[in-house]
């Protein structure tokens, strides 16, 4: 597996966004898709990587500075032919190795509930991220969550952020 930076120029990455994007609003409520699309994915604090085995896409992924500070994890999208892979968490570990090389002490990230998030949940729970409340400009609503990783804290991580109780789980009509 090969994971590059991304400038979203590629068909199979346009095809990969535009599927998650789409994976985005069948999946969650009217006004909470939070998911950028190409043009804030192409924003000077974003970056994307891309995961390819050949010519062939695996997987997208994103990093979006939020201060000196902190990032957010955005659009982590593993294509359907390659789920349980392990492109996901290779993408997951080479955006933590990004931030841990800025400098940065936490990320974190928005998603939304119900069992269209349930694998990038586990994902990223694995991995140390622990619930906790908004970032940036996010506000709580019974649809979304938010975890955070401590990047100061040795691995496994123990959360020095409040916790946050899961929302319930929101199913489409």
């Amino acid at each position: 597996m090969d994971i590059r930076l991304d400038d979203l120029s590629g068909s199979a990455t346009r095809s990969l966004l535009r599927l998650h994007l789409e994976g985005m609003h069948a999946n969650s409520p009217p006004g909470h898709v939070f998911a950028l699309d190409d043009a804030g994915l192409k924003a000077p604090d974003v970056t994307v990587w891309s995961a390819w085995d050949g010519g062939e896409i695996l997987g997208i992924g994103a990093l979006r500075q939020i201060d000196g500070q902190s990032a957010e994890v955005k659009s982590m999208r593993t294509h359907p032919d390659h789920v349980r892979r392990g492109v996901g968490r290779a993408l997951l570990e080479h955006i933590i190795a990004e931030a841990r090389r800025r400098g940065l002490r936490r990320l974190s990230l928005e998603t939304g509930s119900g069992p269209a998030f349930d694998a990038a949940l586990t994902l990223y729970r694995r991995r140390g991220f622990v619930n906790g409340g908004p970032f940036a400009s996010y506000t709580q609503s019974a649809f979304n969550q938010f975890l955070h990783l401590d990047l100061d804290c040795p691995e496994p991580q123990a959360s020095t952020l409040p916790e946050a109780e899961p929302p319930p789980t929101w199913t489409p009509p």
